[in-house]
C-alpha cells in the first residue's frame, strides 16, 4: 500500500524465521477464526460468475487441505457470504456458520476427518461485499461498460472467498472466472494478454501467496506491453496516457533485480483502475492495482509504482506473520522504493522525496500525539482496523536513519539477495526478526548498535532520537521562493523545471501563512483551482479550507465526487467537518459522493462524521 512515505528505512527487516517451527505450528492470528495450526489450506481452486445485475459473485471454491493434528473441524473466515452447501468427496456435510462479528465476520465450521483432503464450498457474495466495488459505466473513464475490482487487504478477502484469511499462511491457487463477453477479467497471477476469454477466463498462481493478495478485476480493458514481462492494462481511453506515464517500468524492474535478486513472479504488469480506488496502489502479485491520480503527464509520481514493485520482494515474497507485524512489510518496502528511485533518477531526486515524506511523518505523529501507542511500529491490535486506517505509521516510521542506512550498506548489501532466496514464500514475526537482526548484524557491528536504539524504534511512541536531518538542494530553492512570497505576495516563484514535488513543498511551506488575499494572488497566477494534478489539488484545497477561499469550493466539490482515494478525501472531509460553517455543506457533498466510494473509504469517512 502506498501513501507519501518517509523513505529512509531499515534495510534489515526481512531477517526472520517463518512463523512455524519444524512441527508446522503456526503463530495464532487474533484477526482470524481459522485454525491452520491444526489443518492448513495448501491450494485453492476457485470458480465464480460475476453477475453485474445483482452485484454478486456466485460459484464455488475447493480447498485442498493438510490435516496436521487429526483435527475434526476446519475453521474458515467469511464475511456476509451466503453459504449454499459444503461437500467433501461429493457428499454434502452439515456446516455451522456462526454469529457475525462486526469486524471479523463469521466463522464457518466444517466437520472433517483425518483423511479429508478437499473441501468444496458453494456460495455467493453479498451486493455490498466489502472487498468488492461494482461500478456503473458512468463511474469509469470509458462511460460504456460496468467495472468490478477487489481490495482484499487487510482482512477483506473473506468477504468474497471463504478461506483462512490470515497473512500467516500461503497457498497456490487456480481460478475460472465467468463474466460478460465484452469485458476482460484479470487476476493477481501471471496473465496471458492474448487470452480471449469469450466470457470465460482461466488463471493459475503457481507461487504460494497469502489471502490478502487475492485480487480480481473485470472491465473494458486493453493491454500494451513494454517488453516480454511488463506492460500496462487500462481502459482503452486511458491506455496511451498510462503507458507514457510508466515508461520507466522496465528500468525499475532491472534496478530492483540488481539490488535484491531476480524478480520472482515471472510477470509484472500494472492495472490502472477507475478513480474510486481507495489507495494509491495495491501490490497484488504480478498485477499492481494503481490509482489514475498518479498520472500527471510528467511522470513525477511514479515512485508509487516503485513502491508496489518493491513489495514483490518485501511483503509478497516474505510476509508479515500477523497484522501486528505489518511494519515489517511496509518498512523494508519503503527503503527499497527509495533505492530504486535513487538508482534511476539520482540521489538529489531521492532526497527530495525523502524530505517530503519525513515532513509528513512529523505532521502525522504531531496530530496523533507523541505518546499515542498507535505511533509504535509493533502494534497490539485487539482487532485489526478493518479498512487499514493504521497503514500510514508502519509505512512511514518503519525506518532507520540515513546515517545508519549508509553505514550499514557495506555490511548487509551482500546479504539481501541471499536472504530473499533462502526465505522466499515464508512469513515472519517482529520478535524473530529482531532476534535475527541482533545476532546477524548488531552484535558484529557495535557502532551501528550504538547509534540506533532498536527498541525505541519498534516499541517506542513518537519519533526516535536518531531521526535523521534530511537536506534537499532542490527544496532549498523552493523554500527561498516561499519565504519571498510570504513576505510579498506579488513575488511569484520561478517554477522552471519544477515537478509535482516542488509545488507540494512550496504549498506546504506557505500554508501556515496563507490568507484569503494571498490565495487570490496565488490562484490568479498558477490557476491551482483548475489544476488536474490530484496531489497539488489536494494541498491547494486544504489551503482553501484554512483561509476560506470560496472560489475553490466548486472545484473541490467536483474533486470529492470524482476521486475516491482515501489519502485525499479523508483529510478534506475531516477539515470541513470540523468547521461549523462548512459542515452542512460538506455533509451534502458526502451524501452525493458516498455511493461512488469503495467500502474502505466509506468506513473512514463515516467515522469522521460520527465523531470517531
Amino acid at each position: 500500500m502506498k501513501n507519501i512515505l518517509f523513505l529512509i528505512l531499515i534495510p534489515f527487516t526481512m531477517f526472520a524465521k517463518k512463523p512455524e517451527d519444524e512441527r508446522g505450528i503456526y503463530v495464532k492470528d487474533q484477526h482470524s477464526y481459522s485454525n491452520p495450526a491444526e489443518i492448513v489450506v495448501q491450494h485453492l481452486d476457485l470458480s465464480l460468475k460475476a453477475d453485474f445485475s445483482t452485484k454478486k459473485l456466485v460459484g464455488f471454491v475447493t480447498l485442498q487441505v493438510k490435516n496436521l493434528t487429526n483435527a475434526d473441524t476446519l475453521r474458515l473466515d467469511t464475511y456476509n457470504l451466503k453459504i449454499e452447501s459444503v461437500k467433501i468427496n461429493d457428499a454434502p456435510v452439515t456446516f455451522i456458520l456462526k454469529p457475525a462479528d462486526e469486524i471479523l465476520g463469521s466463522e464457518l465450521a466444517i466437520p472433517i476427518t483425518a483423511n479429508t483432503k478437499e473441501v468444496t464450498i458453494y456460495y455467493e457474495t453479498s451486493p455490498d461485499a466489502q472487498a468488492l466495488q461494482w461500478l456503473n459505466p458512468e463511474q469509469t473513464a470509458g462511460k460504456k461498460h460496468p467495472f468490478l475490482y477487489t481490495q482484499s487487504e487487510a482482512i477483506l478477502a473473506r468477504s468474497w472467498i471463504p478461506l483462512q484469511d490470515t497473512p500467516g499462511i500461503k497457498f497456490t491457487w487456480t481460478a475460472t472466472i465467468h463474466c460478460p463477453k465484452e469485458l476482460m477479467a484479470l487476476m493477481s497471477c501471471p496473465q496471458n494478454p492474448k487470452q480471449i476469454g469469450n466470457g470465460t477466463y482461466s488463471f493459475k498462481m503457481p507461487f504460494a501467496v497469502p489471502s490478502y493478495l487475492m485480487a480480481l478485476s473485470i472491465g473494458d480493458l486493453a493491454y500494451k506491453a513494454y517488453d516480454n514481462r511488463s506492460g500496462i492494462y487500462a481502459e482503452p481511453v486511458m491506455l496511451a496516457k498510462a503507458f507514457h506515464e510508466f515508461t520507466d517500468l522496465p528500468a525499475m524492474i532491472s534496478s530492483a533485480e540488481q539490488l535484491y535478486g531476480k524478480y520472482p513472479w515471472l510477470q509484472y504488469d500494472v492495472l490502472v483502475l477507475p478513480p474510486s480506488f481507495p489507495f494509491g496502489g495495491m501490490e497484488n502479485p504480478c498485477l499492481t492495482f494503481a490509482t489514475p491520480t498518479i498520472i500527471t503527464g510528467d511522470r513525477s509520481l511514479v515512485s508509487l509504482i516503485a513502491h508496489e514493485l518493491a513489495h514483490s520482494w518485501s511483503g509478497n515474497l516474505v510476509t508479515n506473520a500477523t497484522w501486528n507485524d505489518f511494519w515489517l512489510n511496509e518498512g523494508f518496502t519503503v527503503y527499497f522504493e527509495s533505492r530504486i528511485m535513487e538508482k534511476i533518477y539520482g540521489k538529489d531526486y531521492a532526497d527530495m522525496l525523502n524530505l517530503l515524506s519525513q515532513n509528513e511523518l512529523k505532521h502525522t505523529v504531531a496530530e496523533m500525539g507523541v505518546n499515542n501507542p498507535d505511533t509504535k511500529l509493533f502494534l497490539t491490535l485487539k482487532v485489526v482496523i478493518l479498512m487499514m486506517a493504521w497503514v500510514i505509521l508502519p509505512m512511514k516510521k518503519g525506518v532507520f536513519s540515513d546515517g545508519i542506512r549508509r553505514s550499514s550498506r557495506r555490511y548487509v548489501g551482500c546479504i539481501f539477495k541471499k536472504y530473499f532466496e533462502e526465505h522466499r514464500f515464508q512469513t515472519m514475526t517482529t520478535k524473530e526478526f529482531l532476534h535475527y537482526l541482533e545476532v546477524n548484524l548488531l552484535q558484529e557491528n557495535p557502532l551501528i548498535k550504538q547509534k540506533v536504539n532498536v527498541d525505541e524504534w519498534v516499541y517506542g511512541t513518537g519519533l526516535p532520537k536518531s531521526l535523521p536531518v534530511i537536506k534537499s538542494k532542490y527544496f532549498d530553492q523552493v523554500e527561498k521562493a516561499a519565504a519571498a512570497f510570504i513576505k510579498q505576495p506579488t513575488v511569484m516563484p520561478d517554477t522552471a523545471g519544477w515537478t509535482t514535488h516542488h509545488y507540494l513543498h512550496f504549498l506546504r511551506t506557505i500554508a501556515p501563512e496563507m490568507t484569503y488575499e494571498k490565495a487570490v494572488a496565488l490562484d490568479n497566477h498558477f490557476h491551482f483551482t483548475q489544476i488536474q494534478n490530484s496531489e497539488i489539488a489536494f494541498d491547494w484545497f486544504m489551503i482553501a479550507f484554512a483561509c476560506h477561499y470560496k472560489p475553490a469550493y466548486k472545484a473541490l466539490e467536483n474533486f470529492l465526487n470524482t476521486v475516491g482515494r482515501r489519502k485525499f478525501i479523508a483529510p478534506l472531509y475531516r477539515k470541513a467537518a470540523a468547521d461549523a460553517t462548512l459542515r452542512p455543506w460538506i455533509e451534502q457533498i458526502y451524501k452525493s459522493a458516498r455511493p461512488g466510494y469503495h467500502a474502505v473509504a466509506v468506513k473512514t469517512i463515516d467515522e469522521i462524521f460520527e465523531g470517531k
